[in-house]
Order: C-alpha cells, then sequence, then structure tokens
C-alpha cells in the first residue's frame, strides 16, 4: 500500500491508479475549473453518456493499491458530470468501479441534495445508496429524511422509511411519511406507500397508497384533501383525485363528504380535439338527508368552443340541475351560483367564408323560479349573413337573414314561426379626428303564430285591470320596416390651461335616427326586451333586442365625452353625458305600452364618469336622470381607495320599480319592493406578509334589512395554508309583503399545503380578488382605457 500527501499526488497518479475513464482520476492541480455549487440547481439535463465521463476525486490524503481500490481522505470531492459527492472518507473499489462514501456525506446531482451517514454509487451504472439522510430537492420545494434511499435511475429514487414535506428547513408544520416513497423527478410524480399525514410530528389520517404531482406535469393520483366546517352542511371534507387519462383528455373527480348531507361526487373532464375544447362537470348528491324529499341531487354542464378546418367554428354551453332550488340548497362548485335564475341550454354551429356566413342554433333555459312565466325556446333558429364590403367607392353592402322557430312549454301563450329577412348599405367615411357614416337598410319579417288557447279576444287579463299582453294577435302577419341613421363624431385635443400637464379631448357626436310606426300589435313577444339606455345606448339604431319590436323613431341623440391625460398619457378622468330629443314625444315607446300624453320630448339625460387619482383613488359612477317625472331612474357609484397591502371601496346602486317594469313584460312586485336601493361597504388588508382579511357588508335601503356581510381572515407560510371564514346572508325574498327575513350563518375552516402541485385558493384576501361563496363580490371600479 502506498501512502501520499496532496503535494506529491501529482507525481504519482499514473502509478498509484491506472484506470480507464469511467473510472476515477485524482486531480491535485489547484488550476482546475472551478465546480458548480452543490447547493445550485443544474437546469440543463446531464449528458446522455454522463457514465463514460471520467470521475475527477480531490481529496487531502490518498492509500492506493495498485488495481484493487484507493482510499481517500480528508475533505474528499467526487465529481462526474452533474454529480458531486463531498465527503471524510472515500474509498475506489477499481475493480468494480464503485465508490463508498463515509462520515459527513454531502450528495448532489444538480435536482437533489443529501446529507448521509453514507453513500455508495457506481460510477458504470450511475446506481446509488444513501443511508440515513436528510436529503433536499434543488428545482422545486420539497425535503425530508429517510433510513434508505436508492437511485436507481436519472432523477428516480426509492426511499425507504422516509418522510417528505414542502416546508423549509426549520418549520415542520406538516410531512407525508411513509414506509416505502418512489420520486420520479422525471415524471415529476412521488408513490407513497403506507402513507400518513403528520402536523407537527402528530399521525392526522392514513392512506394505504397515495400519488402526487411534484412538478408542473399532470399525472395520475390523489390530489391533497381539503377540510371545513359550516353551519349548514356540518363538517365537511374533500379528497380530489386526478386521472391523466391521455395527453388530450383528463378528468378530475371529488368526493365530498358533508356531515348533514352524505357523500357527494364531483368531477370535471376536460378534452381537446380536432373540433375544439371543452369540459364535462357533473356533481352528484345521492339521496340528500338534509331535504329527503328531493331524493338524489344532481347537476351538470357541458361546454365546447372550438374552430374546425379554419371554417366551421362549434359552441355549445348546456346546463341542468335535478330541481328548482339545487343553488339555494346545495354548494355548486363549478356549475352554477345560488343568484342564478335560469340555466342556458345552446349549441351553435357555424360556417364562415369570406363574404358569408350560415349558422344553426337551438337554445333552450331552464328555470330556476317558481314564475309561470317561462322563456322561449328556439328550436332551431337558422341564420345566413352576407357581406360584400366596397362595392363601390365609400359604400358596403350586407344582408342579415334568419328563420326563427319559437316553442314553450307555459300554457296560454302562443309559439311562432319567424322569417327576417334585413338588407343594408352603408357609407363609412373617417380619419384621424372623426367619422360619418350613414346606414340604410330594409326589415322585413313574416309570422306564422299558432295560437291554440291563447286568449286574444280580450283586451284585459280577465277579472283583472292588466292588459292582455296576447289581445290581437294574428295566425299570420308581416311587417316592411325602412331604417335609416347617419352618426358623426369628432375628437379635439388641446393642453389643458386650468390643470396643468394635462391633455383634455373633447368628443361630441350626434345621430339622427328615423324609423316609420308602424303597428306590431299583430305579433308577440318571443326573443324581444328592452335595451338600457345608458351613454353609449344613446347611439344605438335599436331600442329593443330582436326583431319582434322595431321601435319607431324621428329623433336626433346628441352627447359629449370628455377625456383627460396626464403627461405619460394615461387617461385619468373621463366624462360622458347626453340625450336623445324625439320630435315625436309618443317614439318613447316601452314594453308595457303605456300612455305617452304625459311625455316630453326628451329622454332621459345618461351621464357617465371613471376617474384614476394617482393610481390609489378610484371612481366609476352611472346615472340617468328621467325628465318626465323629474327624478333619477337609475344610478350607481364606486369610490375605491387603494393603499399599500389593500383597499376599501364603498358602492351603490339604484333602479327605480318604474323603470324595471318599463324593461320587463311581466309584473315584478313580486321579486322587488320599490325597486332597488343597495349600499355595500368592502375592504382587504394584507397584514403581514403571511397575515391578510377581507370583509364585505351589503344592505338593501328599500327593505332595510341587511342583504350579506361576510369577513375572513387567512394565514399562508411557506408550505401550509388556513383561512377562517363568517358569513351571513338572506336566503329568502323578502320584497313579499309579511315576510320575516331569513339568514343563514356560516363558519368554516379551510386549510390545506402549498407545494406539490397544489395553490392556495382565491379567498387570499388579496386586493381584486373573489371568492365564489359570496353572491355579492368585488368588481373593478373604474373602465379608463389604461
Amino acid at each position: 500500500m502506498q501512502c501520499f500527501s496532496r503535494t506529491l499526488l501529482a507525481a504519482s497518479i499514473s502509478t498509484a491508479l491506472y484506470v480507464s475513464t469511467t473510472q476515477a482520476e485524482t486531480i491535485t492541480d489547484s488550476s482546475v475549473q472551478e465546480m458548480p455549487s452543490i447547493d445550485q440547481c443544474l437546469i440543463e439535463p446531464a449528458a446522455e453518456n454522463e457514465t463514460q465521463l471520467p470521475a475527477h476525486v480531490e481529496s487531502d490524503r490518498l492509500e492506493a493499491i495498485n488495481g484493487d481500490k484507493a482510499i481517500y481522505s480528508g475533505d474528499v470531492r467526487v465529481t462526474q458530470g452533474n454529480k458531486t459527492i463531498l465527503a471524510d472518507n472515500v474509498t475506489l473499489h477499481q475493480q468494480e468501479n464503485i465508490v463508498v462514501a463515509e462520515g459527513n456525506v454531502n450528495f448532489s446531482d444538480g435536482q437533489i441534495k443529501s446529507v448521509s451517514d453514507r453513500a455508495t454509487n457506481n460510477l458504470t451504472t450511475d446506481e446509488m445508496t444513501l443511508e440515513n439522510t436528510d436529503y433536499e430537492f434543488l428545482c422545486e420545494p420539497g425535503r425530508g429524511d429517510a433510513v434508505y434511499i436508492s437511485k436507481t435511475g436519472k432523477a428516480v429514487y426509492e426511499i425507504e422509511d422516509g418522510s417528505i414535506t414542502s416546508c423549509p428547513i426549520g418549520d415542520n408544520a406538516w410531512r407525508l411519511r411513509a414506509s416505502s416513497i418512489d420520486v420520479d423527478q422525471n415524471e415529476e410524480q412521488a408513490t407513497f406507500y403506507n402513507p400518513r399525514f403528520e402536523i407537527q410530528s402528530v399521525p392526522v389520517f392514513y392512506l394505504p397508497y397515495l400519488t402526487v404531482p411534484i412538478g408542473d406535469t399532470r399525472k395520475t393520483g390523489f390530489l391533497y384533501p381539503t377540510v371545513s366546517y359550516g353551519s349548514s352542511d356540518g363538517f365537511e371534507a374533500e379528497i380530489p383525485v386526478y386521472w391523466n387519462l391521455a395527453p388530450n383528455y383528463d378528468l378530475e373527480t371529488t368526493f365530498k363528504y358533508m356531515q348533514e348531507r352524505g357523500t357527494q361526487l364531483n368531477s370535471k373532464f376536460r378534452y381537446l380535439s380536432d373540433f375544439g375544447s371543452g369540459s364535462i362537470k357533473s356533481e352528484y348528491l345521492p339521496d340528500d338527508k338534509k331535504f329527503e324529499e328531493k331524493g338524489n341531487r344532481w347537476g351538470a354542464q357541458l361546454e365546447h368552443s372550438g374552430i374546425f378546418q379554419q371554417s366551421w367554428l362549434f359552441e355549445v354551453d348546456y346546463s341542468k340541475v335535478s330541481d328548482t332550488k339545487y343553488f339555494t340548497e346545495v354548494s355548486s362548485s363549478d356549475i352554477g351560483n345560488r343568484e342564478d335564475g335560469q340555466l342556458l341550454q345552446e349549441g351553435k354551429a357555424t360556417y364562415r367564408s369570406h363574404n358569408w356566413d350560415a349558422s344553426v342554433l337551438v337554445r333552450d333555459f331552464q328555470v330556476l323560479t317558481e314564475e309561470d312565466n317561462l322563456p322561449y325556446r328556439l328550436m332551431p333558429q337558422l341564420e345566413y349573413n352576407y357581406y360584400a364590403p366596397e362595392v363601390m367607392e365609400y359604400l358596403d353592402f350586407d344582408m342579415i337573414s334568419h328563420v326563427s322557430l319559437f316553442d314553450t312549454d307555459a300554457t296560454g301563450k302562443p309559439s311562432a314561426t319567424r322569417v327576417h329577412v334585413e338588407p343594408g348599405i352603408t357609407i363609412p367615411v373617417g380619419n384621424t379626428w372623426g367619422t360619418w357614416t350613414t346606414e340604410a337598410r330594409l326589415l322585413g319579417t313574416y309570422y306564422q303564430q299558432v295560437l291554440d288557447g291563447v286568449d286574444t279576444t280580450n283586451e284585459f287579463i280577465p277579472g283583472t285591470t292588466d292588459k292582455n299582453p296576447y289581445y290581437g294577435l294574428e295566425d299570420t302577419t308581416s311587417r316592411v320596416i325602412p331604417e335609416f341613421r347617419s352618426h358623426a363624431g369628432i375628437v379635439l385635443e388641446r393642453d389643458t390651461t386650468i390643470v396643468g400637464n394635462y391633455t383634455q379631448t373633447l368628443e361630441p357626436q350626434v345621430q339622427y335616427l328615423y324609423v316609420p310606426e308602424e303597428d306590431q300589435s299583430e305579433i308577440g313577444l318571443y326573443d324581444t326586451t328592452l335595451l338600457q339606455t345608458d351613454y353609449y345606448g344613446l347611439f344605438r339604431s335599436r331600442k329593443y333586442s330582436g326583431v319582434d319590436r322595431i321601435a319607431s323613431a324621428n329623433q336626433i341623440s346628441y352627447g359629449a365625452s370628455s377625456r383627460f391625460f396626464d403627461d405619460e398619457y394615461r387617461e385619468r378622468l373621463n366624462i360622458s353625458f347626453g340625450q336623445i330629443f324625439y320630435f315625436d314625444k309618443d317614439a318613447k315607446q316601452t314594453l308595457s305600452n303605456e300612455d305617452s300624453s304625459d311625455k316630453t320630448n326628451y329622454s332621459s339625460w345618461a351621464i357617465e364618469m371613471d376617474f384614476n387619482y394617482d393610481d390609489y383613488l378610484f371612481y366609476h359612477g352611472g346615472v340617468q336622470y328621467d325628465i318626465d317625472s323629474s327624478s333619477m331612474q337609475l344610478a350607481n357609484s364606486t369610490l375605491e381607495y387603494r393603499f399599500a397591502g389593500g383597499y376599501i371601496q364603498t358602492n351603490y346602486r339604484y333602479v327605480t320599480e318604474e323603470y324595471i317594469n318599463e324593461t320587463v313584460d311581466f309584473d315584478v312586485s313580486s321579486i322587488t319592493r320599490d325597486g332597488i336601493s343597495q349600499a355595500g361597504l368592502l375592504g382587504a388588508y394584507q397584514i403581514s406578509p403571511k397575515w391578510s382579511t377581507s370583509a364585505q357588508y351589503f344592505y338593501d335601503l328599500t327593505t332595510q334589512e341587511d342583504l350579506e356581510w361576510l369577513t375572513r381572515l387567512n394565514y399562508r407560510s411557506d408550505c401550509w395554508y388556513i383561512g377562517f371564514t363568517y358569513s351571513n346572508r338572506l336566503t329568502n325574498n323578502i320584497s313579499v309583503p309579511n315576510t320575516t327575513p331569513e339568514y343563514e350563518n356560516n363558519f368554516s375552516v379551510n386549510f390545506g399545503i402549498v407545494g406539490f402541485g397544489t395553490n392556495i385558493g382565491s379567498d387570499s384576501g388579496a386586493v381584486g380578488e373573489s371568492s365564489s361563496d359570496n353572491s355579492l363580490s368585488y368588481g373593478r371600479p373604474f373602465f379608463l382605457n389604461n
């Protein structure tokens, strides 16, 4: 045996070690290239032939037996490719090409580092074992300890009697301990056998088998469960399972146990195909124990959108639940919210070419209220549109047409087939400072109405003073109405003189609209409602959605916007106001067909305002002031103050009952008392880097009752989070006379871990975030251009 000091190694390398490049090469030159830190994440993958690279060894002393083994001692460092071993003593068995390291063994391969009592590494096969080890992943969160670790392939580890956690060193908030753990960093997953979840080293629950992701790659396996408690459903626990079925589709199923309800199975299937992408969501609660008379409760939703061969567009949005009280009595995760009054069931296929498009649409609704006013369904609508821009210089031509079949399950309501053809010509003129658009259209519509069982002879509903909406309907009827519209607007700009360093624009616009009056009392209302007339609605050509009612018009709309931009051209203030002047005041129609004898020639003033002061004080407001009644028709106002770590927001909305009645074609007295007048106060604050809180409160000024209030307190550390929520919300309709308000109080505690594919939810209290468990949520108060 030969013994060398570090200074004499250079002279005796060739005689002490005569090995192939797959074996160890002793390095003593201090000018050797600096090795990367053992704590460094090496994103670049190791060479495919890493085991063929030479292994370099540095040490203070070397004892060698030629052809047998070499014993290195004193600050030993072994490197091969991305792999580094630091130890007090290292023995190289030359025949087997195996390195055995002992004493304060530090190992790293750029993906994981560890501290062990003993390590064995085959330099040819790269197999490695670690004993009594503390380890840590370098490229993603994760660390733990193990009695025995075996590396059986590139970034593949088998851990015996070990643990894993995403908490940083020194934080033992939680960990998963198992009899065996397989970690595959190439596949980005960890498989646990007999795992138990521990909080502060105290076991909480046990599973025989668990697979979790340790990166961004989608993997089949259990996701982390969540636990909460509420006064409505009692103790709740959710265990999600993710199924990575194929590269283009996957499935997530969640078992949700509710103490007062039973166990609910929720699922979400996502897919991607040549026809587009979409999802299928479902919720199933067998034998609801809280509402036994309801039996099985379920909900489902299909959403799809996609383009096929560049010309075909497919869109589907179909939702259905087991009963009308589903959202108010069962907490839905994805399908809908408790404030939903109906669910859309729609499918559409469109073919598009350069100059035309054609589509087929079917649409139905599931109504979630007890009202008898059921909507019409389209079964189907065939639509064809033709576009010919620049038929002549400054002249465009288009034609819109559709055939629609309306049907309903409501008794005493007609069904109909409608054919509509609408050609039009447009003359657009514009430049950088202004536009002028003139268009003329011809609206031709034919109706074939089925009136079996419909009362069309009585002007009033028998026994009431309410008008009969079906009075005067005919089996077949048609109409042809021309429409002329001319709209012009300019943009003026100047530097302000009152407020320095600001640029002000003035953007006046004016529109003339003419539609002759036509008797349409023979036509029913199938997909038509009055559109809201805000500032931007003043310059529409139509007063109603759909074509069942074409409002007569002989009017001028006028208004202006003024914007203020700072020296960085950020929009800070925007004020818009406008009004319609009717040459014939009888043109102010409503769906309720009220007598217009007491009306003026002017519409309501529409005013909108947005304000941003130095990016911390924001305001948005809008009003409609009715000239006829000298009163406010509707208004909304939001003021928000933002500061470091939080915000405070106040908002208010107001709508008169008269305005609601004019907008819809049914009696609203059963759903609102004296219109809408509601105020809200919201806020959130980041107390510290780990603690945050948020709260909101809404109050109805017409009924003088609380609508909803909610408060949260959240804590998030580096590896776990917990949230406390208390809410109190109104659950019944207090607009009905002599109704006592009923409230539901809930206290919930939600917690989970951070890391390994899990993220904290949206209820962290951060500025601008909202939660799905409250019906009146946070909204951005400003709508400026930047």
